[in-house]
């Protein structure tokens, strides 16, 4: 079966702390059904402190993305720019003579291929 969500989508959060906010997907991890989104659920990392081959040191407090639950997103409808749920549909497209069959993702709010 296919995945709701992909590398790409613009999804909005639905639940949690950054509800409301919009961003694109960076990754999705399907064996934990986490998705990591652009800045959205933004945490605190404390670095070691260590030294690079030319000598400068890293480490220190950096801010970056978390994973958060597939379960928290919703896909953007392309149309409306609200948070839509995801259809499957399965199409005939023929190519080179050769008809074949394939699913497409549609906003299920306008029925618009996603």
């Amino acid at each position: 079966m296919g995945a709701k969500i992909k590398k790409g989508d613009l999804v909005q959060v639905i639940a949690g702390g950054d509800r409301g906010k919009q961003g694109k997907v960076l990754k999705v991890f399907p064996e934990a059904q986490r998705v990591l989104v652009e800045g959205v659920n933004r945490v605190t990392k404390h670095t070691k402190a260590g030294q690079t081959e030319s000598g400068s040191t890293t480490g220190g407090i950096e801010v970056v993305e978390a994973p958060m639950h597939v379960s928290n997103v919703a896909v953007v409808d392309p149309e409306t720019k609200k948070p839509t749920r995801v259809g499957f549909r399965e199409e005939t497209v023929e190519k080179d003579g050769v008809s074949k069959t394939v699913r497409v993702r549609y906003a299920k709010a306008s029925g618009k291929d996603l």
